[in-house]
């Protein structure tokens, strides 16, 4: 058996984007009908996930605007905005870049900057986010599942820095801020995973004027603040994810896994999660191969053979395909289905239409059920 999960984040229905941008835009809203509405939404998420044959379930990330920014939601030290970036191979196709934009390719969220010190305001949001989580897999019979947590180094990259004196000392802060956070969704039994495209993305986003070399040493400091935060927490419940960037592009510009597979490995995590399927790196299976002596014997390879950025549903045998290259090189009980990255990283917005998103998961059930 290859078992299955995804990155973390699923369609969300208009309801659920409806208050989640009301609240989002300061707008009124009946608080216990949000409340309500979120967990009827992980309910079915929950059911839909179990329907395709997911093994390792999550609450799709349906209260979250997305990922990494909901993070000012829930702590202290944000406001005003951030300086937005378009990633360099944007730049590098103009007109491309100008087509989206006109089309509405480009998500519209808050990015605050961080202006004061942060500090947890309460765990109440994610305590409703866990229990939602846990009700859902009871009544639907999921045995595993797992919460999203945005890391340091992925805040860092979204909410920027203009109150602590030195980037470090601001990845300090949010890690030991962050950690309470880590701690209570593995207390409540269910698996944690760190959302890392900052180990990816950033180079291409934020540190485009570095070498690669140097651009290494800054995410290894990201990684040094997110093994701290996960300190003292059981590693086979730690998840990683790292991506280039949940978005349809050239990808000309990205790093490519040779560089960042040291820096992967480093992290204080049992399960790795990494983009296969994509164009730019479906080629990059073989770098497991030849580095398959520096695969630490405890970590499980959560490769994505399902793409998050098109249309085209995968076929069953072409998953298979794309798992038994590194079942060849682990073993294929140190392998698990995933998706590149999530089918919703931002509330309302997503490439993918929300059906074509569950069948992509089903037809990767059954590629992993061939795989085996």
């Amino acid at each position: 058996m290859i078992r299955t999960t995804h990155t973390g984040s699923l369609p969300r229905s208009q309801k659920v984007v409806d208050f989640l941008f009301a609240r989002e835009r300061g707008q009124d809203y009946d608080p216990r009908a949000f409340d309500a509405a979120m967990t009827q939404a992980v309910s079915e998420t929950v059911r839909r996930q179990v329907a395709a044959g997911i093994d390792i379930v999550s609450d799709g990330e349906t209260s979250k605007i997305s990922y990494a920014t909901y993070v000012k939601d829930r702590y202290t030290g944000f406001d005003g905005d951030s300086p937005r970036n378009a990633p360099a191979d944007l730049k590098l196709f103009p007109s491309f870049l100008k087509r989206i934009a006109d089309e509405g390719g480009t998500p519209q969220y808050a990015r605050p900057m961080c202006v004061g010190e942060v500090r947890s305001k309460g765990q109440g949001e994610l305590q409703k986010d866990i229990a939602n989580l846990r009700v859902a897999m009871d009544a639907h019979g999921a045995g595993r599942g797992f919460m999203n947590a945005a890391s340091p180094g992925v805040i860092s990259l979204f909410l920027q820095n203009d109150f602590y004196p030195t980037r470090d000392a601001y990845l300090a802060a949010l890690a030991d801020a962050m950690r309470d956070e880590y701690r209570a969704i593995v207390d409540a039994g269910l698996d944690l995973q760190l959302d890392c495209p900052d180990l990816a993305l950033s180079r291409h986003m934020l540190f485009a004027d570095l070498s690669d070399d140097a651009f290494l040493k800054v995410a290894a400091s990201h990684v040094e603040a997110l093994n701290h935060a996960l300190d003292g927490l059981p590693q086979d419940r730690i998840r990683v994810h790292i991506c280039w960037g949940n978005y349809e592009g050239p990808h000309v510009c990205d790093i490519p896994m040779e560089k960042m597979f040291d820096t992967l490995m480093s992290t204080r995590s049992r399960y790795v999660l990494f983009e296969t399927s994509n164009p730019r790196h479906g080629h990059e299976w073989t770098v497991f191969r030849d580095r398959r002596a520096d695969i630490p014997d405890d970590k499980v390879l959560v490769p994505g053979v399902v793409d998050t950025t098109t249309n085209f549903v995968e076929h069953p045998d072409l998953v298979a395909q794309r798992l038994r290259h590194f079942t060849d090189i682990v073993g294929a009980e140190r392998v698990v289905a995933g998706s590149d990255c999530g089918f919703g990283t931002f509330a309302g917005f997503g490439a993918v239409d929300p059906e074509i998103a569950w069948a992509k998961l089903s037809s990767m059930a059954e590629g992993a059920a061939r795989a085996a």
